[in-house]
């Protein structure tokens, strides 16, 4: 019988009381070993409707849009029909395309809306964090679909897809542990708006751990959407309860917004490290144009001879991290409305240049760290820690075909705006913030952005979503994509080095411990527990200014559900993040 995971999750946290964890794990698992298929996700139940259509003879993409759904229900932090996502599809013919449904700006926003008369960036509700004003036009439901109408089997239906998560909402589910905490840390927000408080705070009475948790309002929209197929989201009856509600409470978003709505595919960004394909997530994600950067200024160096944990990879890995991060904060945007230099960003000679003044024994200042291709003045250069966030989440897919799906998909913040669409049962997101708002001020991930990604009607924001393929010899290797705003890019660069670099098992590449550096502020972060006081020590005197994550989530680094194809077996080997309790890779 298996562990209970509101168990496992007790007994790392007495553990850690104890003084005895010194790396950032909640248990240690093993990798799901299986011969077919493997979903992995940060729900177990949402794993369990993944693996589903794969035994009913659906493909990796069938089962990724359960998945998804499915998290809808029982994920609501991040898992949504509110907000909208990145799904990078690679096929077994050798085929690969991203599907980008992410949220769009409302055609009645402005670039300054959320400044006040003073022209500084506004807080609270109406801000383009909390509230009805904070949403752009959500892309999830018509990119799932999307993706199954092109790329699924055709052994299994929209409605087919749809029945687990409308099964799970109506006869509802047990709250873990994890889930209770989650909705307690979040409640201060949700309590702002009564259709949340009532849904997802029980009322007031707040939800515990092994309740009940039905919701028969989300169960009737995806009755709806099983009814009457995806656009009944965009056109039918959710959409004018999206817009009537939106209306009645000062926000943007407009029938003519939801019907407008389109889902973009592009060509992936792709490059090569130590002989390894890299397959990953075009603008407007950040995240695949930076990780390959990182990747090539990494190439020249030892990595693996550094050693896994030890302070000069560190201080090496904070300074490709620190030069990324500052091109990203120039050049990056939504390709449809800025160019965005991806080719100059990528040049080797360009790499190699970025990192002439890199010094093994000393760190750099962000200050003086200019972007490659031209410089940009800030008016403003705030001292604030980023914050992490687990808003986001990932999954990931691989069939017995051996096609592969990594999805990353977003509300924004925790619980998105904290919206509720009353009588639809679903949040709906807060991405607006991840618009500049204005140029030198940073968002609320610490995040320094450029104009290059002011809003206009209709643009997409920038994104740190970073799914990712990796290939060896032109087949599969590994399948992975991670939650934690800009932490996301480090996150899956570091989880890559330590299956290419390091050798390690892919449960032991996920569990291990990771740091952050975001250009802006000028510090590198670790999760706790993650590094000794010996290389904090020489850390501080290369000159990092060296600092432990804060978060009600313990200190830790996203979650990075990953699955690795043994090349000898072939076997499907699936790691769940052990960050995440209610976790879980599933396999047949």
């Amino acid at each position: 019988m298996p562990t209970p995971p509101r168990f496992i999750a007790r007994l790392a946290g007495l553990v850690a009381a104890m003084g005895l964890l010194v790396a950032p794990l909640r248990a240690q698992r093993a990798a799901v070993e299986a011969p077919r298929g493997v979903v992995t996700s940060a729900h177990y139940l949402a794993s369990e409707a993944g693996l589903e259509m794969l035994r009913r003879g659906g493909n990796a993409v069938d089962a990724a849009v359960a998945t998804g759904l499915a998290l809808a229900v029982v994920y609501p932090i991040a898992g949504n029909l509110g907000g909208g996502g990145f799904m990078l599809v690679q096929l077994a013919d050798g085929r690969s395309v991203a599907i980008d449904y992410r949220e769009t700006a409302p055609a009645a926003a402005t670039r300054d809306m959320y400044l006040d008369a003073q022209g500084n960036v506004m807080a609270g509700p109406g801000s383009s964090v909390l509230g009805w004003r904070a949403s752009g036009v959500p892309g999830a439901v018509a990119g799932l679909a999307h993706a199954l109408e092109k790329y699924g089997s055709g052994k299994i239906s929209w409605a087919d897809a749809c029945e687990p998560a409308r099964r799970l909402a109506a006869e509802g589910h047990a709250i873990t542990q994890g889930a209770a905490t989650q909705f307690h840390n979040s409640g201060r927000n949700l309590a702002q708006f009564e259709e949340s408080k009532r849904i997802f705070l029980n009322g007031g009475a707040h939800w515990q751990a092994g309740d009940l948790f039905r919701q028969p309002d989300l169960a009737a929209t995806l009755a709806r959407l099983q009814q009457h197929g995806p656009r009944e989201f965009y056109e039918g009856e959710t959409a004018r309860k999206i817009a009537a509600a939106m209306a009645a409470q000062g926000g943007l978003i407009t029938l003519a917004d939801l019907k407008g709505y389109k889902v973009a595919e592009r060509a992936p960004v792709r490059g090569i490290y130590r002989g390894h394909t890299i397959v990953t997530m075009p603008p407007p994600s950040s995240g695949g144009v930076a990780l390959l950067q990182m990747l090539a200024m990494l190439e020249p160096h030892d990595v693996a001879q550094l050693g896994p944990n030890s302070a000069a990879k560190y201080h090496l890995l904070a300074e490709v991290m620190r030069r990324a991060f500052r091109d990203r904060a120039e050049y990056m945007g939504d390709p449809d409305f800025v160019s965005v230099p991806v080719a100059p960003l990528l040049d080797r000679d360009y790499l190699k240049r970025r990192m002439a003044d890199f010094s093994p024994d000393r760190a750099s200042v962000s200050e003086k760290i200019e972007p490659g291709l031209g410089a940009m003045k800030l008016s403003q250069i705030a001292a604030t820690s980023p914050r992490e966030s687990t808003e986001t989440t990932h999954y990931s897919v691989v069939d017995a075909a051996g096609n592969a799906v990594a999805t990353t998909t977003t509300l924004n913040g925790n619980f998105g705006s904290g919206v509720t669409i009353p009588g639809a049962g679903f949040l709906m997101n807060n991405e607006m913030d991840d618009f500049t708002a204005k140029v030198g001020v940073k968002n609320m991930f610490g995040l320094l952005q450029g104009a290059a990604n002011a809003i206009q009607p209709g643009k997409r924001p920038l994104s740190s979503m970073t799914p990712t393929v990796v290939l060896k010899d032109g087949q599969l290797l590994l399948v992975t994509g991670s939650p934690g705003g800009p932490t996301i890019i480090n996150t899956v660069l570091q989880v890559i080095l330590n299956v290419v670099d390091h050798r390690m098992p892919v449960a032991q590449a996920v569990e291990v411990p990771r740091v952050h550096h975001q250009w802006m502020p000028d510090q590198l972060t670790f999760e706790r527990y993650g590094i000794s006081a010996d290389t904090l020590a020489l850390l501080k005197a290369k000159g990092h200014t060296v600092v432990e994550r804060q978060s009600y989530e313990g200190g830790y680094q996203g979650d990075a559900e990953t699955i690795a194809i043994d090349p000898q077996t072939k076997l499907r080997l699936g790691a769940a993040d052990p960050r995440k309790p209610d976790s879980r890779a599933v396999g047949y």
